[in-house]
């Protein structure tokens, strides 16, 4: 069997989950969207079930199959609805969902529906992606507490750079916020990740924990509560062949890496194919029994190479390690110019294996 493949660390899981939840105390949706970011939507939520105070994903058809898996307790759809024939659906399954634009809130209107729905109003607060501005919010949200499709009102922004906290950009959405919310009854949410970590200021009613849930920082310095986040995932595969190379001697396609010394090189079972980043540069740390190395070469579709040179105890059939335990996600993903989140979610073929 080829040797590739992601364990998912459920017990690092749940304790990521924890984390988020002891740095406020307020109730936390596990954000499950995208699969759970490659790890697994169905068995990352039953693990976090008992503890969970709810889940949130993208779309209905994530929240379908959390339902059919018999996960039960709140689901919030952070894209809302898409066409008017959701909302039975949504009524009868029992879901909670974002109401963004105007189109929206003309279906929620016309709507019949077998119960209300607990519908979280977004403000456009400085992200310009989705959201009612400041000046419009107040009147919609009255005009949502009216209607008898409405069980409940929970209002909610996003972050645009609560990643960059020199920029002042948080500060001003959350000005933003307290203005177009004002007098305004019912909880909030605002805080996502970093939200979470870094401002404790912002952390409302209601988290959103996501890339911090699989143990991947989504900062790019040491930050005091990230450090005690939990790898989730291990994507692991070994040595599949070694070859001994002069220097002078060009590795993979396009010749981009030159020996420079005798160089021992190690094939390993991990591609583009599997979600590895092509675009990593060499010098992408890598660990091989449980040992710092280094990309050396393109990565190919099933195939990466390493420099094995200063590690003579290693060789065919040794382990490697893409990411995990030793090895952040977030520092593999700097090296291709990339997220945690892209990695993640790009491990199309890699089979996963789910352990605590």
């Amino acid at each position: 069997m080829r040797p590739a493949q992601a364990l998912i660390d459920l017990s690092a899981l749940r304790h990521n989950y924890q984390l988020a939840k002891s740095l406020s105390g307020r109730r936390a949706l596990a954000v499950v969207k995208a699969n759970a970011y490659g790890h697994g939507a169905v068995q990352c939520a039953e693990a976090l079930q008992a503890d969970a105070d709810g889940f949130a994903v993208a779309c209905i058809e994530e929240a379908l199959e959390l339902r059919a898996a018999g996960i039960r307790g709140p689901i919030l759809l952070l894209e809302g609805w898409f066409d008017a024939d959701e909302l039975p659906l949504l009524a009868e399954h029992d879901l909670w969902a974002v109401l963004h634009h105007d189109a929206q809130l003309q279906q929620l209107q016309a709507a019949t529906l077998s119960r209300p729905l607990h519908i979280w109003l977004k403000l456009d607060s400085g992200m310009h992606r989705v959201g009612f501005s400041p000046e419009e919010y107040a009147s919609i949200w009255h005009r949502l507490a009216a209607l008898p499709q409405v069980a409940s009102l929970t209002k909610i922004s996003h972050f645009a750079r609560a990643d960059e906290p020199e920029t002042g950009r948080t500060e001003q959405q959350l000005a933003t916020f307290a203005a177009a919310t004002a007098g305004l009854d019912g909880p909030a949410s605002l805080c996502n990740s970093p939200g979470i970590l870094a401002w404790p200021q912002a952390h409302n009613d209601w988290l959103r924990p996501g890339i911090m849930l699989y143990g991947a920082t989504p900062f790019e310095f040491e930050q005091e509560h990230a450090a005690k986040l939990r790898p989730v995932m291990q994507l692991t595969s070994r040595i599949i062949a070694v070859r001994e190379l002069p220097a002078g001697e060009p590795i993979g396609y396009g010749s981009r890496f030159i020996t420079s010394r005798p160089t021992r090189v190690g094939v390993v079972a991990m591609g583009y194919a599997d979600g590895y980043p092509r675009h990593a540069k060499d010098g992408t740390p890598v660990l091989v029994d449980g040992q710092r190395t280094r990309l050396i070469g393109r990565v190919s579709m099933d195939m990466l190479t390493v420099e094995l040179t200063d590690l003579p105890a290693s060789g065919l059939g040794s382990s490697v390690t893409l990411w995990g335990d030793g090895l952040n996600a977030s520092e593999v993903a700097s090296w291709a110019d990339s997220i945690p989140y892209q990695l993640f979610c790009n491990l199309n073929r890699v089979p996963r294996h789910y352990r605590g």
